[in-house]
């Protein structure tokens, strides 16, 4: 009789966990979705979107966004997977539904791994919400789409499966996160190091580390040389790099012979800045005896503060998320020993909820996201009148909503001739909101000439919003 109970308790608990993961990911489904619906998506969606769509129809995913194909980006093969649901039905929420799960889901090998470590149930159940409301998933949720997210439950359970002894799930969850991007490679090598090192877990450890450098050079050699042109390789990244050189020569050389150049940009103000921000959700779990597990975090944090774009630099966006599974796994070690600052649950939960309110950018909804009210039901009429799945040039605010297609451009500037704007069967453009491609005069300049062009028509116009058709 006992132990039924003991068994209908856990199924509670369990429950409650499932139920918090489930409305977590709805409200990361519903915010991404809102941000697109308010024309906020732009270039990165765009390109995932147009080319999961491209492989759906069997066709070559060269997206005509970035010019190149999915795989020359970062060799993110687990692409190919998202087809089936295209062929379900095409609809760029899918991204939003897989992305916003896999975040979501984040918080169950998390909770397993605080129980595992022996944990009470109640902690366990606060580092769910840790997670939940670390700030660089919510926010990463909200920047586009990136295969990146799906990385993060991965390496979590990946560890996991580590500390199980599961070989097999533990080579599914490395054989995942390789597939989301190359350079997570790096990240698998290092856990691999830590795993070896540190969680005497040798054979795991060693397969991390193989197949890390193993797939960073078939990507980076065969891959993406392969499927790419020279704009795809990962040179064109140097440019957040821009003090260290244009090649990996004048990257080792200046290395080597101007050391301090990298010891004034890494130990600059805005990186103490991102390093405060990245620490502070968490701070109360680390102590510097249990941060070990961070070895893990080491390839990402470093590439964000070796970089000197600002991008790299802040919580806002995705450059962080590879962190997040050894910030977690670090203060689970460190409340597992009783040493962290906070040890029950309210105290926690409270933490982690100011600084989600404080770091987390759901205020965008009520300031950035609306910016382009003005002009919302105007360009949804218009998008609305593109009836066929013919070429189009338009704004890169517009461009994540007309992607399946395989000509879709938001690339413009003053000096192309009209003829060039023939190969477009549509020409949709939003003069008062012009993104970041060109500006208003530009696309205002534009729109003169094609009203006195007899080879477009005007077929649509309201709120500054233009529809012209290619006869």
């Amino acid at each position: 009789m006992g132990s039924r109970v003991e068994i209908r308790e856990k199924v509670q608990k369990h429950n409650t966990v499932g139920v918090i993961i489930a409305i977590s990911g709805l409200i990361l489904f519903i915010s991404s979705c809102l941000r697109h619906e308010l024309f906020n998506s732009s270039g990165d969606l765009a390109f995932f979107d147009q080319g999961v769509y491209l492989i759906s129809h069997s066709k070559p995913p060269i997206s005509s966004v970035l010019g190149f194909h999915v795989l020359s980006d970062h060799a993110a093969w687990i692409l190919y997977f998202f087809a089936f649901l295209y062929k379900i039905y095409p609809s760029v929420y899918w991204l939003f539904a897989v992305q916003s799960a896999a975040l979501a889901l984040g918080a169950l090998p998390t909770y397993f791994l605080a129980l595992q470590a022996g944990l009470k149930e109640s902690q366990a159940v606060a580092m769910v919400a840790v997670y939940l409301l670390y700030p660089v998933v919510y926010n990463s949720n909200l920047c586009d789409f990136h295969p990146d997210t799906i990385a993060v439950p991965a390496l979590l359970t990946a560890v996991l499966a580590a500390r199980s002894r599961k070989i097999v799930w533990f080579c599914v969850s490395i054989l995942l996160v390789l597939g989301c991007k190359a350079v997570l490679s790096l990240t698998v090598v290092a856990m691999g190091v830590w795993l070896l090192f540190f969680e005497k877990r040798r054979l795991f450890g060693a397969i991390a580390i193989i197949s890390g450098i193993a797939w960073f050079l078939i990507a980076n050699k065969i891959i993406i040389p392969f499927f790419g042109s020279e704009s795809a390789l990962i040179q064109r990244h140097f440019y957040r790099y821009s003090y260290l050189g244009k090649s990996f020569p004048e990257m080792v050389q200046i290395f080597l012979s101007q050391p301090s150049i990298i010891f004034t940009n890494v130990f600059s103000s805005i990186n103490l800045e991102y390093l405060f921000f990245l620490l502070a959700p968490v701070i109360w779990g680390l102590r510097l005896h249990y941060t070990i597990p961070l070895i893990g975090a080491i390839p990402c944090v470093a590439m964000n503060l070796l970089a000197d774009h600002p991008s790299q630099k802040n919580l806002v966006l995705h450059y962080s998320l590879p962190a997040i599974p050894f910030l977690m796994l670090a203060v689970i070690a460190t409340l597992a020993t009783g040493r962290a600052w906070l040890q029950r649950k309210q105290p926690i939960l409270l933490w982690s909820l100011v600084a989600f309110l404080i770091l987390g950018k759901f205020g965008f909804f009520a300031s950035k996201y609306i910016s382009y009210l003005d002009t919302w039901q105007a360009t949804k009429q218009a998008i609305a009148l593109i009836k066929t799945k013919e070429s189009v040039l338009t704004t890169d605010i517009i461009t994540p909503h007309l992607t399946h297609r395989e000509l879709i451009s938001f690339k413009y500037n003053n000096s192309q001739q009209l003829d060039e704007l023939t190969n477009f069967h549509y020409v949709l453009l939003n003069v008062r909101h012009p993104g970041w491609a060109a500006s208003s005069e530009d696309y205002q300049n534009l729109v003169n000439q094609l009203k006195n062009q007899s080879k477009f028509d005007l077929k649509y116009q309201r709120d500054d919003v233009y529809l012209f058709v290619n006869r």
